[in-house]
């Protein structure tokens, strides 16, 4: 699979992640379900953390791909989904840690939510990933 980064400016590149990329000779996709900071049971962690949530659902993310035979340098688009907008930006640090070093920036739309299915969660994030 090759990846060509689309940004006609280069804000975006600056927070982590491309405008779009083009993907040629993908021959598999994974949809990945919402991800949150729950625990094998379905049980929510950490109430009020947002960093320990965002730290946990990329986990969450990663076994997920993993099961599917991927890593997050396969996640080719991400949707994230935030009840505090401010508090997650201030942690997206975690999300460059993950995905850095696989040395992708997937295309990526955040969304201010007033809450997510399960009450007391505050972050959750969805991946399109392609081998």
């Amino acid at each position: 699979m090759e990846r060509t980064a689309v940004n006609p400016w280069d804000w975006s590149i600056k927070l982590g992640y491309n405008q779009a990329e083009v993907i040629d000779g993908a021959t598999r996709q994974v949809i990945c379900a919402g991800q949150t900071a729950v625990d094998g049971e379905g049980n929510p962690q950490h109430p009020g953390e947002m960093r320990a949530q965002i730290s946990l659902a990329l986990d969450n993310l990663e076994a997920v791909l993993k099961d599917a035979g991927m890593t997050l340098g396969n996640v080719i688009k991400l949707g994230v989904y935030a009840t505090d907008v401010d508090a997650a930006l201030t942690n997206f640090d975690l999300l460059g840690m993950r995905f850095g070093p696989h040395q992708v920036a997937p295309p990526m739309t955040l969304l201010g939510v007033t809450r997510l299915a399960i009450p007391g969660l505050l972050f959750e994030i969805e991946a399109t990933a392609a081998a």
